[in-house]
């Protein structure tokens, strides 16, 4: 960092000119590259993007309509929409037309444009076409082009050391899941026969949202809130995000009283009955802070939910889940067909012994799973600290 900044001091000590990025980048409309069958495999080699967080959505065989990237010949892709972004250095394809495929037209460092894309903080306050009315505006620093290569230089050094830590960790949690998926397995094949009842007939309750009352009533009542209110409405997307306060959806007082027949108070188990992520289950945490079940999800209490918990969870659990999932193009299953389904009952120092074992491996596997993104985000905020200080030029006014 030292020789870099003793550089930008003998080079930039007056400052920068700052340009347009629409003096710096053109555009390719993506229509030609847009993918026909979305049957993905990925055996297939060509892969399909988006601008947005996903960013490989599966992989095609259509040989025809491919963007040829490489190395040398790298290209960025923006979401016109949202204004997500990605440097692209190999052929693909394209999901839709809601992006735009950036390339140079100058011949200034193209990695060091797409650094300070990075730095820039705007967020749409619109659903509307951003590059050419808002976001192609944004001026961005130039300096010396020798300068640009060596902090693109650091950037993907940086980069890289994230990724090779991510990838490790990653590993490792991935190895701690087989473990306890190869645990549970072997533990609820049970050895000697196991009495199996309905679910409805041990649970001393089985509800969703909308058993508080018509859409017309729910929607009279109930009002979403971004900022902090009354009571938290918990959805299965809050599990994945780590019951992290600043995603939470909020309900003022008069809708948590409303939503009386699916309040939750920690300990419920929780499972996901319509779309992608149908069946995932998890445990209702204990929050400082009113909670009620969202929409998209039943609520299971049980005589004792952390048995049934990692019993859902088993593969017998999510196959008994998918016998009951309808074959739509919107997967999902109803809390009616769930009180169906067939669980097995044991004697209650059993059951207790399986949750201790798999409860251990669960919090092996917890402590992998909230150090992981600690430890990334630490890298991240390092990684950004140094980007915003090595992107940070005083501009000159040409």
């Amino acid at each position: 960092m030292s020789k870099i900044n003793d550089l930008i001091k003998k080079m930039c000590s007056d400052g920068v000119e700052y340009r347009k990025l629409n003096e710096l980048l053109d555009y390719i409309q993506p229509s030609r590259y847009i993918v026909k069958n979305t049957n993905y495999d990925k055996n297939y080699t060509i892969p399909v993007l988006t601008a947005g967080q996903t960013f490989i959505l599966g992989y095609t065989n259509e040989i025809d309509g491919i963007y040829k990237a490489s190395k040398e010949k790298p290209v960025i892709i923006f979401d016109d929409f949202t204004t997500s972004n990605h440097w692209v250095e190999f052929d693909f394809k394209v999901k839709s037309s809601a992006m735009k495929i950036l390339v140079p037209k100058t011949n200034d460092s193209f990695k060091f444009i797409y650094y300070c894309m990075q730095n820039i903080e705007y967020i749409p306050k619109e659903h509307s076409r951003q590059w050419i009315q808002k976001y192609s505006e944004f001026k961005i620093p130039l300096p010396k082009k020798e300068i640009q290569e060596k902090i693109v230089e650091i950037l993907d050094k940086f980069g890289e050391l994230e990724a090779e830590l991510e990838a490790e960790l990653e590993a490792e949690l991935e190895a701690r899941k087989k473990q306890y998926e190869f645990y549970s397995k072997k533990i609820f094949k049970f050895k000697k026969p196991v009495k199996y009842v309905p679910i409805g007939e041990i649970s001393s309750a089985i509800t969703d949202y909308v058993a508080n009352g018509s859409f017309a009533e729910i929607a009279k009542n109930v009002q979403y809130k971004s900022e902090p209110d009354y009571a938290v409405l918990l959805r299965t997307v809050d599990y994945s995000n780590g019951f992290n306060p600043d995603k939470f959806v909020y309900i003022d007082k008069h809708a948590y009283g409303f939503l009386k027949k699916s309040k939750l108070f920690g300990g419920e188990i929780i499972i996901n009955n319509v779309g992608a992520g149908v069946g995932t289950t998890f445990l209702c945490p204990k929050l400082d802070i009113n909670m009620s079940l969202a929409p998209n999800s039943i609520m299971i209490k049980t005589p004792n939910n952390k048995f049934y918990y990692y019993w859902l969870k088993s593969i017998y659990g999510q196959e008994a889940i998918k016998s009951i999932v309808s074959k739509s193009a919107m997967p999902k299953f109803n809390k009616t067909e769930f009180r169906k389904i067939m669980v097995p009952v044991l004697p209650e120092q059993q059951q207790n012994e399986i949750v201790n074992i798999l409860e251990k491996i669960d919090n092996l596997i917890n402590d992998i799973s909230e150090g992981l993104p600690a430890e990334i985000e630490l890298r991240k905020k390092q990684y950004e600290y140094y980007r915003n200080k090595l992107l940070n030029f005083k501009e000159v006014i040409v």
